[in-house]
């Protein structure tokens, strides 16, 4: 296995061709790892938390809330 300065040194190297290409591989593969990592906090309940807030924050405001006509 690599190092992190090792690929560090490759991508450096890389043509702006194939450095457009790792962009978008790495944007897909970093996408995927982070939408992994939050359905594993999901499924473990540890964003219940920030959703319990964030619907007493709509709740709140929805009650403020002043219908014009």
């Amino acid at each position: 296995m690599k190092t992190a300065k090792e690929i560090q040194k490759a991508i450096g190297e890389l043509s702006p061709d194939e450095l457009a290409k790792f962009r978008a591989w790495f944007e897909t593969f970093d996408a995927a790892e982070f939408d992994r990592n939050v359905e594993r906090d999901a499924r473990s309940r540890k964003l219940d938390p920030v959703a319990d807030a964030g619907i007493a924050t709509v709740k709140k405001k929805a009650r403020r809330a002043v219908v014009v006509r």
